[in-house]
Formats: C-alpha cells, sequence, structure tokens
C-alpha cells in the first residue's frame, strides 16, 4: 500500500473513532512493541485485539472496526488483575502487528511455463496462490501473464473451486485453481480496486491500474480492464493486459504489408472520413486504432478520444473517459460536444448504437477523420450492419473511407517448424481459394508446394511463437458505391464482398491461406481463427 493511501486509511480510522467514542491508536510507526506472553496467536486473529501497551497493572488493546463487544467484555474477564482498556486501529495496521507476530512463510514464487502437460506445475502453483494475500495473487498472475506475452486472465467459477487461466497466442492454458474461501478474497479485492460491486448482478466493467507489492518486496505495475458477471456458481471475471510499451503502438509493427500499409497511409491522409476496425473481442482492433493514432499524433492536429475504458494513456491527446453504463443520449451528447471543441481527428472506442453510427459518419463527412471499432464477422458484414443502423443515403458511401477486419493467428515457431508436401485432396482445397484471389493479385504457384507444421520442441512446446493479423481492407470502389445505391433490401454481405473482390480487396482467409504459403503459419491455425 501506497504511503498517501495508507495515511487516508488512518484518517478515516480516527474519524470512525470519534464516532464511537473511543481513543484512536495510531499504528503506522517504525517501533512496535510485541508482548507475546498475554495470547497466543490463533487468539490474536479470533478476537482480532492486538496488546498495544502492558505493565503490571494496565493493557492497552488495539481493536478494529470488525471486533465485537462481546469479545472486549471477554478480554475484560480475561485480565481481571489489570485495568483493560482499547482503542481503534487500522485494519493494516492490524495486519502489520499480526505480520510481526506471525511473520509470514517465505513465498516461492515459481515462473509459470506453459507445455503440454503441466499437471505438476499446476498443481505447485494452485498451492502457492493458496497461502498468500488477495493483492499477491493478483499481482502475480498479471506478472506471469505480461511475462508470457499473454493477453488475458479468466477466474471461472466450477462446481468444484474456480478455474485459473490464461490467454496466450489466442489459446487459454489451465495454469491454477483457487478454493472458493480464497476466490472470496481475492474478487473482494479485484472489487474494491476496479470499483465494481460484488453484490450486483448485472454485468460490470471496472479498471485496476496501481502498483501492487509482493510478499518477496517486488513491485508489480497493473493495468488491467475488468469484466465481471453472475454465472451459474459464482462471479466470473476476465482481466485484460494493458502493461504495453506505448513505444510499439507504431504503424511498422502493426505486420502490414507493402499493400496493407499503401492503403493505410493513403486514408490517413486524408482530412476526413470513417475508418472502422472490425473483429470480435481480442482481435487486435484496439492496438490498430491506437496505432493509427499515435501516427495522427501531431502538434499541428487536435486529437480526441472517447473511450469506455481509456486502456492506454497517450501523451499529446485529449482522452475522455465513457462510464459503461452510460446511456445512449448521454454518450451521444457527448460525442456531439466532442465535435464543439474544434478537433481534427476523433477516436470513438465503439459504434454500439444507431445513433452513435450516424453521429460518427455526420461528423467524418464535415471535416473530421473519425477512427472506431464495430463488431462484425469481416468488412463487407460490418457495411451491411452500417445500412441496418443508418439506412442509405447519397452521403453515406463518401463518408466512409476504409472498413478493415482483422484476425490474430499464431505464428510459426521457425526454429522447429516441420515442412512437408500437401496432398493432391489438400492441393485442391488450397486452390479454391486462390482462384478467388483478385486479379490484381498474382496467384501463387501450388503444384510445387510445400507447407509446415507446428512441432514442439523442448524451447517451444506448442511450436508457435507469437501472433499476427490477417486483415481485409474494403474501400468504397466504384463497384461498392453502386451497389448501396440499391434499394436495402436488394443489398446483401455476398454481394459486398463479391464486388470489393472483383475491385482489388483481399479477405481474410485468402490473407490466412497467402500466409500459409509463405511458411508462416499453418491452415490449421487459419482454419482455426477464421472458420
Amino acid at each position: 500500500m501506497s504511503q498517501n493511501a495508507r495515511t487516508d486509511e488512518e484518517r478515516a480510522t480516527q474519524r470512525r473513532a470519534q464516532v464511537l467514542g473511543m481513543p484512536y491508536i495510531n499504528t503506522n510507526i517504525e517501533d512496535k512493541k510485541l508482548y507475546k506472553d498475554l495470547l497466543s496467536v490463533d487468539e490474536l486473529r479470533q478476537f482480532k485485539a492486538i496488546p498495544i501497551f502492558s505493565d503490571a497493572h494496565n493493557i492497552n488493546f488495539g481493536v478494529t472496526n470488525t471486533t465485537s463487544q462481546q469479545t472486549m467484555e471477554k478480554l475484560k474477564g480475561r485480565f481481571l488483575d489489570q485495568r483493560v482498556s482499547f482503542g481503534l486501529i487500522s485494519e493494516t495496521g492490524f495486519s502489520d502487528y499480526m505480520r510481526l507476530y506471525d511473520p509470514p512463510k517465505e513465498v516461492v514464487y515459481q515462473d509459470i511455463e506453459l507445455s503440454g502437460d503441466n499437471s505438476k506445475l499446476f498443481m505447485e502453483v494452485t498451492r502457492t496462490l493458496d497461502t498468500v494475500l488477495a493483492d499477491d495473487v493478483l499481482a502475480y498472475l498479471v506478472k506471469q501473464t505480461f511475462r508470457l506475452k499473454g493477453s488475458d486472465i479468466h477466474l471461472e467459477c466450477q462446481k468444484e473451486g474456480v478455474r485459473v487461466r490464461i490467454r496466450v497466442d489466442g489459446v487459454l492454458h489451465p495454469i491454477a485453481a483457487l478454493s472458493y474461501a480464497k476466490y472470496k478474497t481475492l474478487l473482494s479485492s479485484i472489487a474494491i480496486a476496479a470499483n465494481i460491486s460484488t453484490g450486483d448482478p448485472r454485468p460490470q466493467t471496472g479498471h485496476i491500474n496501481r502498483t501492487y507489492q509482493l510478499a518477496t518486496g517486488e513491485e508489480v505495475t497493473v493495468n488491467l480492464r475488468v469484466e465481471a458477471i453472475l454465472t451459474a456458481y459464482g462471479i466470473d471475471v476476465v482481466m485484460r493486459l494493458f502493461n504495453f510499451d506505448l513505444q510499439l503502438l507504431k504503424l511498422d509493427n502493426l505486420g502490414l504489408d507493402e499493400r496493407e500499409r499503401k492503403v493505410v497511409d493513403n486514408i490517413i491522409s486524408h482530412p476526413s472520413g470513417l475508418v472502422l476496425t472490425v473483429g470480435p473481442t481480442g482481435s487486435g482492433k484496439t492496438t490498430t486504432l491506437y496505432s493509427l493514432l499515435s501516427t495522427l499524433n501531431s502538434s499541428e492536429r487536435k486529437l480526441i478520444t472517447l473511450e469506455d475504458p481509456i486502456e492506454y494513456y497517450l501523451p499529446g491527446i485529449m482522452q475522455i473517459p465513457v462510464k459503461g453504463d452510460e446511456n445512449v443520449e448521454g454518450f451521444a451528447e457527448k460525442f456531439r460536444a466532442v465535435l464543439r471543441l474544434d478537433p481534427d481527428v476523433v477516436m470513438v472506442g465503439e459504434i454500439r448504437d444507431k445513433d452513435t453510427a450516424r453521429t460518427a459518419l455526420q461528423a467524418s463527412l464535415t471535416g473530421h477523420l473519425v477512427l472506431s471499432t464495430f463488431h462484425a464477422q469481416s468488412s463487407a458484414a460490418a457495411l451491411t450492419r452500417l445500412i441496418d443502423f443508418v439506412g442509405i443515403n447519397p452521403l453515406f458511401a463518401s463518408s466512409i473511407q476504409l472498413i478493415m477486419s482483422q484476425r490474430l493467428i499464431r505464428v510459426l515457431d521457425d526454429s522447429s517448424k516441420e515442412p512437408y508436401q500437401p496432398d493432391d485432396v489438400l492441393k485442391r482445397q488450397i486452390k479454391q481459394v486462390i482462384d478467388t484471389l483478385p486479379p490484381t493479385v498474382k496467384k501463387p504457384d501450388i503444384e510445387n508446394l510445400t507447407l509446415y507444421k507446428a512441432r514442439p520442441s523442448e524451447e517451444n512446446p506448442f511450436g508457435y511463437k507469437g501472433q499476427i493479423a490477417i486483415r481485409e481492407q474494403l474501400m468504397m470502389t466504384k463497384g461498392v458505391r453502386e451497389i448501396l445505391a440499391l434499394p436495402p433490401n436488394q443489398i446483401s454481405t455476398e454481394m459486398i464482398e463479391e464486388k470489393a473482390v472483383a475491385d482489388g480487396m483481399i479477405t481474410m482467409l485468402q490473407d490466412g491461406i497467402l500466409k500459409v504459403i509463405e511458411g508462416i503459419t499453418t491452415l490449421d491455425e487459419v482454419y482455426r481463427v477464421v472458420g
């Protein structure tokens, strides 16, 4: 706990003591005298009372806000030969004394290594987490997930206990189990830090940005988005890590090939228009948006964001938090207020409703470059969803500059990947996708094709190392505009995608297959992600 937080707690305890008509005892001191012959360690915990001073005639106990009146009467009856008095101490003060009376056993935090069979490590991590404080559990899980380059921590209530899994390279890995007793304290700690309620049955979103100290003395900075929801056996929590080096938020680090980079550079050089990144949760949409913002950020432009929550804090950009429970009217009004602040670029964390979609399109028509994310299966599907939201009007097509859909796939470990020759059935399967590439794209030769499969090694038990995005970039070509001129009931996702491909768009599946042919990933991985 920081010194400021401790000072605040002591002040709150002092005010509470005044309300209760009790003396206040400040335990935030260096020299604490111990009286080990008065009460056993178990009794100290049971009574929630600490002897602060004792001599032949007097004993002064420090008690907390949760110590009962019955306990204090019991202590008076226990020490009849002395005058027993009580003062109020803080919960942290009580914990500090207990660590002196009952020093914690040395904790060894073992690094988590993912492997095909990690049952032994699973049990060891489970035992460790069961013996440490709730804050230590959270800090340890964040540290290990960050070390493994993971993206999320999942706490899942099961019938027998709480399963702990972390997502690394898009795949979940079980690492430990928690008892419900331990999870109760962990959930309470998370709820306090994230400003959510354990008693609210509704889905909740929170954010944790603070530094924890492990029992080893090591400090861990935690930056998380917290999602909590009530399930059959309790409250499940998913925490997304934002412990990220802002220097990495650059277009050069997005893995854009020459064709994709040319499109993006051309689009963001325009002074106005709407740019959408499309995909499910965990597909890298936000990282792409922030990289675009970072590239656009200069002293000549004013950039404003509306975010729920703010995930990365970028210098030089006005970032405005939006509450998750804010109603549509409130959010749309805030969006319109932002437009009155004379921005050049506006980033809206996500377009979720018709009013936001309309405001974003209108803003993009009035000299603003608007960036946002959108949930849809593909770029063409995003366009048809927008039509459902706002309908068709003559200015609709001209406001949209780019819809970029993406997914993250695992990359083969070059040091261990295993080559193989595909059979005729597999070649035909690949050829079916290759034959649908746009006419402007050179088709690879698949007759003498060598593919690769993931081969586990001692250093890499899964055969993959990192992730890369596969993308499709839908632009408002003449052909797409002609389709948008049709009555809305005649427009389909398939029509838009077919015309976009004819005009030069490479679909995510095609992009994935091309990366398979290049030896970057596997067919199984592409089909796992794209379907």
